[in-house]
C-alpha cells in the first residue's frame, strides 16, 4: 500500500514539473521573439535582420509546441489552442514576408513590415498571455 503512495505521489511530481518546463520553453520564446523584434526594428544590416527573423521564426514555431497557461487543460482540438496556432502561423507568415524585404536588401520595407508584427504579438498577448 505504500508503494501505491509514493508511485501517485511521484508521478503527480513528474505531471507538475514537466507543466513547469513547458512554461519555461514558451517563456524562452516569448523573449526569443521580443529580442528578434528589438534587432529587427534598430538594424540598419540586412544580414543581421535575416539573422534575427530566422531566430524568430525558430522561436514561433517551437512556441507551437507549448500551450500558453491561460490554456491549461484545453484539448488540443479545441477553439482556443486552435486560435493559439493561427495566431503563431499569422505571425511565422508575418516573419517570411519581412525577412524576404530583408534578403532583398529593401530594409525600410522591411521595417514598415516588420510593424505588424507587433500587432500581431499585441492581439495575441491580449488573448492568451
Amino acid at each position: 500500500m505504500r508503494n501505491k503512495h509514493v508511485i501517485a505521489v511521484l508521478s503527480l511530481s513528474l505531471l507538475f514539473s514537466s507543466a513547469s518546463v513547458f512554461a519555461a520553453d514558451l517563456e524562452k520564446d516569448m523573449d526569443a521573439l521580443k529580442d528578434g523584434l528589438s534587432v529587427v526594428k534598430k538594424t540598419s544590416d540586412a544580414q543581421e535582420m535575416h539573422t534575427a527573423l530566422g531566430k524568430m521564426r525558430q522561436a514561433a514555431t517551437d512556441a507551437k509546441q507549448s500551450t500558453p497557461e491561460k490554456l491549461e487543460g484545453q484539448a488540443a482540438d479545441s477553439a482556443q489552442i486552435k486560435d493559439y496556432h493561427a495566431g503563431l502561423d499569422s505571425l511565422i507568415a508575418q516573419i517570411d514576408v519581412v525577412d524576404q524585404l530583408a534578403q532583398a536588401n529593401k530594409l525600410d520595407e522591411a521595417k514598415a513590415e516588420a510593424k505588424k508584427l507587433e500587432d500581431i504579438r499585441n492581439v495575441n498577448h491580449k488573448k492568451f498571455r
